[in-house]
């Protein structure tokens, strides 16, 4: 097995290479026009994501960080604000909050999600709360309708960080029109990515997809005149372009993954494993796109070296919760503050999930946890 290929995490080259002839035309249409910041590639490929994701309004930015950091400026959130999230997510999630001077307020995830756990959500409203931001974790739907109805009796609105949620389905409708506001990201990783950074912001509000629009471009309707203080949100002509020949692509992409994240689970089943040594991820929804396939154990560490020692690429989303991290310390949380949050961060381990991967492939993951679970490897 010494010799056997590798199995990479992620495989771009699989993904993109078929399409670098079109990508190479459409870089010659924005060469052509020397439209490189925002443009007419950009216009289209907002006007067909928006089409993709159903929701009336997106606005290209330029990463999905800036996503969230503007789609929460045109709510007007700031100091002495506070947005109720999840400890259990990218960094971006939180700091985006702390980077406009309001207070991140986390509640702990469901176990089973990874998710917000929206029963907790009420608790920890006050009147200083002006969002709510569930994550889509691994481009798993959040418990929308439970937190829609939160939003709804305490007249505060959703923003959903959906980057790992592109095309992702809730029973209520397509992630990104869920609440007032959506991020996505379209980092070279993510089921739809650029070739660098990029985002998007979604929202079926006429007014606050206005204020997006405006705040991108340094807070001005008109260049050199400034209502309010935005910033330079901007999506790249380039990246746009690269955008529009892969949307289309998107949903082959996810039917994928989805039947990878099937097989993984079979595999898993007729494993002989031992039990309670391994959990698989629960599809609570069936609008699930797995960004990634995440399992969990106790001896993740472990795990984690066997999978690297035998080429088969894993990581851990994430080894540290937020409220963990040193740069929130003030907030005064400690270990023992989200339990589910820090469980998850010792135990979750994201395997191979890209549309490229082979049935053998995936039989070879299996079989190396199996073999580790067992105590049968060397």
């Amino acid at each position: 097995m010494a010799d056997a290929a590798p199995i990479p995490l992620l495989d771009l080259t699989a993904e993109n290479a078929p399409l670098l002839p079109e990508i190479r035309q459409a870089f010659d249409r924005v060469f052509a026009k020397n439209a490189f910041v925002l443009g007419q590639e950009v216009e289209f490929f907002e006007r067909e994501v928006a089409a993709y994701l159903g929701v009336k309004h997106a606005i290209g930015v330029s990463s999905g960080t800036d996503a969230l950091l503007v789609a929460m400026m045109a709510l007007g959130i700031g100091p002495g604000d506070e947005v109720v999230t999840s400890p259990f997510s990218f960094f971006a999630t939180a700091g985006c909050i702390a980077r406009l001077g309001a207070k991140p307020v986390f509640v702990d995830i469901d176990p089973v999600t990874y998710n917000l756990d929206a029963s907790a959500v009420g608790a920890a409203l006050s009147e200083h709360t002006r969002a709510i931001m569930p994550v889509h974790l691994y481009g798993q739907p959040a418990d929308m309708s439970a937190l829609r109805s939160i939003s709804e009796a305490f007249a505060v609105p959703i923003v959903e960080d959906a980057a790992q949620a592109v095309g992702a389905q809730h029973a209520l409708g397509p992630v990104g029109g869920l609440g007032s506001l959506a991020g996505f990201s379209f980092y070279p990783t993510k089921n739809l990515g650029a070739f660098g950074d990029g985002g998007l912001v979604t929202t079926n509000d006429d007014d606050l997809a206005q204020r997006v629009r405006i705040l991108r471009v340094h807070g001005g309707e008109r260049r050199y005149y400034h209502a309010v203080i935005g910033g330079n949100f901007r999506l790249d002509g380039l990246q746009g372009a690269v955008l529009r020949v892969k949307l289309p692509h998107v949903t082959k992409w996810t039917d994928a993954r989805r039947k990878n994240a099937g097989l993984y689970d079979l595999l898993f089943l007729e494993e002989d494993l031992p039990e309670g040594a391994l959990s698989t991820p629960k599809k609570v929804e069936e609008g699930h796109v797995y960004n990634q396939y995440v399992v969990r154990t106790r001896d993740r560490d472990r795990l984690k070296q066997h999978l690297v020692d035998r080429k088969i690429g894993c990581e851990v989303y994430y080894p540290l919760p937020l409220h963990l991290q040193e740069c929130f310390a003030s907030l005064g949380y400690g270990v023992g503050s989200f339990p589910e949050s820090e469980r998850a961060a010792n135990e979750v381990l994201a395997l191979p999930i890209h549309p490229a991967l082979t049935q053998d492939q995936l039989e070879r993951v299996v079989s190396e946890i199996g073999s580790f679970l067992r105590g049968e490897a060397t």
